[in-house]
């Protein structure tokens, strides 16, 4: 190869500057490796979340997706994906995003409070075979937890993804599953939680390419 010699010689770099952004990026991948792990040790919980919900979509029902702040869009992101799946020849399924109607959500934290932003959402819009999907980056915001307890209370199917412990919505009887990150560092979490969605999503479709799996006797 001949080098053009109109172009500027550049200097070597110095010794170590290669190695130096190289190691940070690998203790940053490591940092990832025990919430991934554990994530894929949660295989059990996940594929039981993914059948309930075939079947509650096998019936009908719809799924309902909120969180706020970043999740809120993580709950749009979900939503979309159901409904226009972007592999093809997947089939659309019902799903709505109770974080895009930004008049609805001011207008009912305007009166009620924000904790009632998805709670009065799903007591007008929700039906007894739908999915609610709470995501929640701590496990504690109380507008996803009232979320999924009035789900609950309207006989939905109850799932939520959390981070760290899971904290208040972890242990909260009114949540059928729950889908940990398992990360004090928000950013970690919400890498885990955009790869389990995305499993939720395909195992679903599994289901329902796999015959007999899902009841008989409801919409195909």
């Amino acid at each position: 190869m001949t080098l053009n010699p109109d172009l500027p010689k550049q200097a070597p770099p110095a010794a170590g500057a290669a190695a130096m952004p190289d190691g940070l990026a690998g203790r940053l991948f490591e940092r990832r490796e025990a919430p991934a792990r554990d994530l894929a040790n949660q295989a059990g919980a996940v594929a039981g979340a993914c059948h309930a919900m075939a079947v509650r979509f096998h019936q009908g029902g719809k799924l309902l997706t909120f969180g706020t702040g970043g999740s809120s869009t993580d709950a749009q992101h979900v939503a979309v994906e159901f409904v226009h799946p972007v592999i093809v020849g997947k089939r659309a399924l019902p799903a709505i995003s109770l974080t895009t109607d930004v008049a609805t959500v001011t207008g009912v934290a305007a009166r009620e409070g924000i904790t009632g932003i998805f709670a009065h959402q799903i007591r007008y819009l929700a039906e007894p075979p739908d999915i609610a999907l709470g995501i929640c980056t701590d496990g504690d915001c109380p507008s996803v937890l009232a979320g999924l307890r009035a789900a609950r209370a309207a006989g939905l199917l109850t799932i939520a993804l959390a981070g760290g412990d899971g904290g208040a919505i972890a242990v909260s009887p009114d949540v059928d599953h729950v889908i940990l990150a398992r990360s004090r560092d928000p950013r970690i979490v919400k890498e885990m939680q955009v790869t389990a969605y995305h499993v939720l999503w395909e195992l679903v479709h599994v289901f329902f390419e796999q015959p007999g799996v899902l009841a008989p006797g409801v919409v195909a």
